[in-house]
């Protein structure tokens, strides 16, 4: 009788769960589609999104193509390159590493690369923290041109050993790819098997991960996507990066849904336990352990960010609320920042108000008439602001071009950015991003 009154007091359970969840889906479904809708309909935002609570996908959405050439949609079963999100992969199974007793977080990165610059002082920790002073091969002046070509393992450790460390170990902290990368060697030469393999065995299936796995040549016939960049012309193909670089601090790749997988399985101790998982999210000087703090509002929230060409990615889990969100991207002309937030405020149930993405009608002349090369005293960059087209754009000294929509006849913005361009007067602009607002003067 006992046992009779201990299952059906289970289903009850199980019952008021499934119907508290349905009852939110309710309410935060259509105006969450709404969000991703305008988003879509507008270019701002091409790529998936999924929630998970309490174990269960209670949202689930993809928006924009998978590939625009051979207008492939996106749909949630997408793969993205997921950028710097690896990072918390590549953490969790260096923890791994450690409660198996196979490597300790003193260990000298000498004992794995005594070429390596201060090798002999900088610690496994030093690496997961981002405070080893090690120089990151992404800040080469000629990345971009040479990211597209396969590195060997001996050509990337080769680069790193080229460049002194950038401040001791501990003295503060920076954040560096080839931290990361080097963790992912690491984690090779300890286990005798290939990042791949590893990442399969010890995540992928525990997580019960079915699109998650090291990247290769985008295969669009695989249910994998290409990346993009807005440009006056509309969404513009970006270079693919060969993955043999990244490695362990950016060659994952995944779906929006195997990420929050990934999350709450991390954070239901199924990846590592709760005393390695606890370390990890500890934050020590700038940054926890492949994983930083990620607060919406009162809520503590643990996750990453990503970005590879034109990928964008980010993991967030909050688990006082069993919640884990990821959104994934191929094409972003709007900041993350802002997705997030209304993503969140509309599932949370905060209020908010969709964005307003219409712009105004200006003449040609009067977008002529604010050509220019335009500068201030004392500020580094010099901003080209020319017509392409029927658009107006702008160029920092040494940066791409970027589009700007026009709000009014003298405002303009770039959402990618959150850019606020306006001209106050002739031959004067005045430009705002996060705490910069400078007048500059048309040369």
């Amino acid at each position: 009788m006992k046992k009779t009154i201990s299952v059906l007091l289970l289903l009850m359970m199980a019952l008021a769960i499934k119907t508290q969840t349905h009852a939110q889906e309710v309410s935060f479904k259509p105006k969450l589609d709404s969000l991703l809708n305008l988003l879509g309909e507008n270019d701002k935002f091409m790529g998936s999104v999924s929630i998970m609570e309490n174990g269960i996908i209670t949202y689930s959405k993809a928006t924009g193509y998978a590939d625009i050439e051979s207008k492939t949609f996106a749909t949630s079963s997408t793969i993205y390159r997921v950028g710097s999100v690896s990072k918390m992969f590549t953490s969790a199974m260096i923890y791994q590493l450690a409660e198996e007793k196979k490597i300790s977080f003193d260990a000298k990165l000498s004992s794995f690369f005594p070429d390596l610059p201060n090798a002999e002082n900088i610690t496994i920790l030093d690496m997961l923290l981002h405070r080893s002073g090690l120089w990151s091969v992404t800040d080469d002046s000629l990345y971009l041109e040479w990211c597209v070509n396969y590195k060997s393992r001996d050509e990337i450790v080769s680069m790193i050993s080229s460049h002194p460390v950038l401040f001791q170990p501990g003295e503060k902290s920076e954040y560096s790819n080839s931290n990361y990368i080097l963790l992912g060697f690491i984690l090779e030469d300890i286990t005798g098997k290939d990042y791949a393999t590893n990442l399969n065995e010890r995540i992928a299936k525990k997580a019960k991960l079915e699109s998650t796995y090291y990247g290769g040549e985008i295969k669009i016939g695989k249910g994998e996507s290409n990346s993009y960049i807005w440009s006056a012309e509309g969404w513009k193909k970006e270079n693919e990066t060969d993955m043999s670089i990244p490695h362990g601090a950016g060659a994952v790749v995944s779906t929006s849904e195997d990420l929050v997988k990934f999350g709450n399985a991390l954070f239901n101790n199924e990846i590592i336990s709760k005393i390695s998982l606890e370390n990890m999210i500890k934050t020590e000087g700038t940054y926890g352990k492949g994983i930083f703090p990620m607060p919406f509002y009162e809520l503590k929230g643990f996750g990453h960010t990503g970005g590879i060409d034109g990928f964008r990615s980010v993991l967030i889990c909050f688990p006082e609320k069993r919640l884990c969100l990821a959104v994934t991207s191929n094409g972003l002309n709007y900041g993350q920042n802002d997705i997030l937030i209304g993503i969140l405020s509309i599932y949370l149930g905060r209020e908010y108000e969709l964005p307003d993405f219409s712009v105004a009608t200006v003449s040609a002349d009067i977008l002529k008439s604010y050509e220019g090369i335009y500068s201030s005293e004392g500020f580094p960059l010099k901003l080209t602001i020319k017509v392409d087209g029927n658009t107006l754009t702008a160029q920092g000294t040494g940066q791409s071009a970027f589009p700007l929509d026009p709000v009014s006849e003298t405002e303009f913005r770039f959402d990618a950015g959150g850019i606020r361009i306006s001209f106050p007067e002739a031959g004067k602009l005045n430009i705002k991003q996060g705490g910069l607002d400078l007048l500059m003067t048309r040369e």
